[in-house]
């Protein structure tokens, strides 16, 4: 059989490097999906249950692979599908390459059925979003959308009409408006010059009190950021997406900034006079120093993220390693151990008092203390992902992250439903690895129960097969209930808040997976090592309190007063959630107190 269009495009990517591919089937890629058939496995397709995950599932790949990740859609509803996990790629900043399909070229514009301008719909989502419309086009569309994605960690887009897919591949003539590509990038970490560097270092060894901030552009560079601020005598705080950056038992290292940070990070933002940022994004700027009060160095590979959150003195464009390999010979060791040891004694403190925090009552279960019993029997090189929502502020705060473990979370986007699809990928990309979700009941209704039978498909493909999906069960949408409450000053409003029961573990039994249901504190360290030893993944439906608050490490006099109006309003769970506020001061104020007392 002649090679088509649809078989050449798995040839190169394969010859790119390209070894599975996440998506659903559709009439608009038949030809893509017989080309695939006939790679023999050579490109692994995931089948999953929605084009969004495909999307998820690509950008969880990219997260826990560094590689490219691959997602594929038909045309019209699964192109738009897809678009949600390609955001969550565009804002965390992931390679990801999408393949879509689309109606007959004949049929464009014609009102055809299923016929969407995709190039209009994925244009600010992709770097690069490009339509084939000829055999000769698709060998430089394909290398340039992988290119583009690889070395500038964006979103491309390759639009790939059903007929096109099945012609005969041609590839292009040597004559006039034709173009030849080839395969290959050859990766070089971008380093600061020489002066660049020495004013960086000018900077820093004339802080007195020095504060390092880290998110996933420093993921690569453990190394050198602890080196960095062991010679600095700094403290480490981490941005959400940067939780595996530097491993949570460093004595220096302060935890999670912002809204899901710990004080120990907020208290060293607050004294520091000088701050280090490596590939960082971090938002929220009211958790950094105040304008004027430090001096600043950032380092990031993107040049469009530079002085993007605080005034810096010195931005340097380059690659978290490696510029910071450059710059560690440039720097001083400090003789004054003052603000080292002050940073210490803050860390400590509040590792104690997150796990007072952890055990103290709730009806019927603290939602930290789920994280926190997991916390203590994460398993070596364990891979994690979390929700957004309060599961995203247990993750931060309760879970220690030792060296060589993995996480992640939507971070910019914050969509829902992305644990269960970023644990399918990353189960598929390190087979032989413990892999947990940590999802909120919410994001379970709307995707996780669906993707469950993606894993109750595949499962056994994998050489160990534990992954572990934690359903926190508290029957509300308890994040979206607090921000009413604190920043709205709204009191719940049951009607969109309140969601079913769902029994999720029974729902895991009945498709061939493994569950439990667990309803008492005492229970919730066992059940952990129950799914850990399980033989099959393994559902815990874990009932919690969804009136324990998720405290921010400061509180604003603003946030106070919706908080007190929301409760004057009457709010209808009003005693459980004053309650539950009043426990969590207490063991706050006075680490290690039984809040019962």
């Amino acid at each position: 059989m002649a090679e088509t269009v649809a078989d050449f495009i798995w040839s190169r990517l394969r010859a790119w490097g390209v070894r599975r591919v996440f998506g659903y089937p559709g009439d608009g890629i038949g030809g893509l999906m017989g080309a695939l058939a006939r790679t023999k496995g050579a490109i692994d397709f995931v089948q999953v249950r929605h084009e969004e995950m495909a999307g998820l599932m690509a950008v969880g790949h990219a997260k826990f692979t560094g590689e490219v990740g691959i997602c594929l859609s038909t045309q019209g509803p699964g192109a738009i599908h897809l678009l949600n996990g390609l955001y969550d790629a565009k804002l965390d900043h992931q390679p990801v390459l999408a393949l879509v399909g689309q109606q007959t070229r004949s049929a464009l514009g014609s009102n055809y059925q299923q016929d969407v301008d995709l190039q209009s719909l994925f244009k600010d989502v992709g770097a690069y979003v490009e339509t084939a419309f000829v055999p000769a086009q698709v060998p430089h569309l394909i290398d340039r959308a992988y290119r583009i994605a690889k070395a500038e960690r964006r979103v491309t887009v390759v639009i790939v009409p059903n007929d096109l897919q099945q012609l005969p591949m041609e590839m292009p003539p040597r004559e006039h408006g034709m173009t030849h590509s080839g395969i290959g990038f050859e990766v070089s970490p971008v380093v600061p010059d020489r002066a660049a560097l020495e004013r960086a270092a000018a900077v820093l060894n004339a802080g007195e009190r020095v504060a390092l901030l880290v998110g996933a552009g420093a993921l690569g560079a453990t190394d050198e950021v602890v080196a960095a601020a062991e010679r600095l005598g700094a403290g480490i705080a981490k941005a959400l997406l940067g939780k595996a950056a530097v491993p949570d038992d460093l004595p220096v290292c302060t935890g999670s900034i912002g809204l899901l940070g710990t004080k120990a990070s907020w208290d060293m933002m607050q004294g520091c006079d000088t701050l280090l940022m490596v590939g960082s994004g971090f938002p929220y700027t009211e958790f950094l120093p105040k304008v004027g009060q430090a001096r600043g160095v950032q380092i990031d590979i993107k040049a469009e993220m530079l002085g993007l959150r605080y005034p810096m003195e010195v931005n340097l464009v380059g690659d978290a390693a490696a510029s910071l390999r450059a710059l560690l010979p440039l720097l001083e060791a400090r003789s004054d151990h003052a603000w080292r040891e002050r940073i210490e004694r803050n860390v400590a403190q509040s590792w104690e008092e997150a796990h007072a925090l952890a055990m103290t009552p709730a009806d019927p279960i603290n939602p930290q203390r789920v994280a926190h019993e997991l916390s203590q029997r994460l398993p070596e090189s364990a891979i994690v992902a979390a929700d957004s929502g309060t599961t995203s502020v247990w993750y931060a705060r309760n879970l220690k992250f030792r060296r060589g473990m993995m996480g992640s979370v939507s971070g910019t986007l914050a969509t829902m439903g992305c644990a269960v699809p970023y644990a399918v990928a990353a189960k598929f990309a390190h087979p032989d690895r413990v892999v947990i979700a940590l999802a909120g009941d919410g994001a379970m209704q709307m995707n996780g129960l669906t993707e469950l039978i993606t894993i109750a498909k595949y499962w056994r493909r994998w050489s160990d097969p534990r992954l572990i999906v934690m359903a926190l069960n508290n029957r509300d949408l308890a994040y979206v209930t607090w921000e009413e409450r604190i920043q709205a000053g709204d009191p719940k409003f049951e009607a969109s808040q309140s969601l079913p029961d769902v029994p999720y573990a029974d729902f895991a039994k009945l498709i061939g997976l493994d569950g439990l249901r667990v309803e008492d504190p005492e229970a919730v360290g066992p059940a952990w090592e129950q799914a850990l030893s399980a033989d099959r993944p393994f559902v815990l439906d874990i009932l919690t309190d969804p009136n324990v608050p998720p405290l921010p490490p400061h509180i604003t006099l603003k946030q106070a007063r919706g908080f007190m109006g929301a409760m004057l309003k009457g709010d209808p769970d009003v005693g459980s959630v004053l309650t539950n506020t009043a426990r969590e001061l207490v063991s706050t104020l006075v680490p290690g107190r039984d809040p019962q007392r």
